[in-house]
């Protein structure tokens, strides 16, 4: 009898306990446009926010670079992640990654950097130059222009060097006589190092970067982070944290939005994906 009693104990305490709920800590991975430093600086103070108001511990990674960080999206090594747009169109089929937000009322533009005293003034003045970009693979800063002078028959050197404040810091420093990069990240840049470039050249716009979710986060967490994101945009606490990424403002996404990027029909991570 005793046995049966302590059984049927057990029992009650399991059915009536509350679920543990699986995504109570979760990895948030952020593409390493910036040094790691620079990115946990600003991107640790969102997701604190974001945890507060969903019960969670949102914690803040990244990759020592681009290549790295493909190589974990990949493997699905991140709960929520920020990918440029190349990147979500690729492992949105593997593994499955799927876009819930993006900056609001924004394109990603491609740009061209020169030293402020540089002569340059044109794309083509940059033939049979060394050029730096952030890797390979950087959807606006890196495909985009090379694309472009290649179309246009520039003949160039691309110096990968892992992140987009390498390119300016390099371009200043007369390392390089260009480099590749974005506008936003251009402007979140150290003024010392911004002051001394200037922007040659400006791409179209495209649909900015994703912030999507890998499969196993449940439908809950899911609408819970797309809630406390869109709250930022009512909340001066959030919107000032949103503004140190030169962010106005967030809203939902779907995946039909990066279809432009679709469009391109770029392949440079077949290999990977295989």
């Amino acid at each position: 009898m005793r046995t049966i009693f302590v059984a049927l104990m057990v029992s009650t305490i399991l059915l009536g306990a509350p679920a543990v709920n699986a995504d109570t800590r979760l990895s948030f991975g952020v593409v390493p446009q910036q040094s790691a430093n620079k990115s946990a600086k600003i991107w640790t103070p969102i997701l604190n926010y974001l945890g507060a108001k969903m019960g969670k511990n949102i914690r803040f990674a990244t990759a020592r670079d681009i290549p790295t960080f493909e190589e974990r999206l990949l493997a699905g090594q991140y709960d929520i992640a920020y990918m440029n747009p190349y990147h979500y169109t690729v492992f949105h089929n593997t593994p499955g990654y799927e876009a819930i937000a993006r900056q609001k009322n924004q394109r990603v533009n491609g740009i061209m950097i020169v030293r402020k005293d540089s002569p340059i003034q044109e794309l083509a003045e940059l033939n049979n130059r060394k050029l730096a970009f952030p890797s390979p693979t950087a959807f606006a800063a890196s495909v985009i222009p090379r694309s472009v002078m290649k179309w246009q028959n520039i003949h160039f050197t691309p110096q990968y060097v892992s992140s987009h404040d390498s390119v300016y810091l390099g371009v200043a420093r007369g390392f390089f006589v260009a480099g590749g990069g974005i506008m936003r990240t251009f402007n979140n840049t150290t003024p010392e190092v911004r002051e001394q470039l200037r922007v040659l050249w400006a791409s179209p716009g495209y649909t900015p970067h994703a912030i999507a979710v890998h499969p196993r986060v449940s439908a809950e967490t899911v609408e819970e982070l797309k809630h406390a994101l869109l709250g930022m945009n009512d909340d001066p606490k959030g919107l000032a944290l949103l503004k140190t990424m030169k962010f106005q403002g967030i809203e939902l996404a779907n995946d039909s939005d990066w279809d432009d990027i679709r469009a391109l029909n770029i392949k440079l991570l077949d290999e990977l994906i295989k």
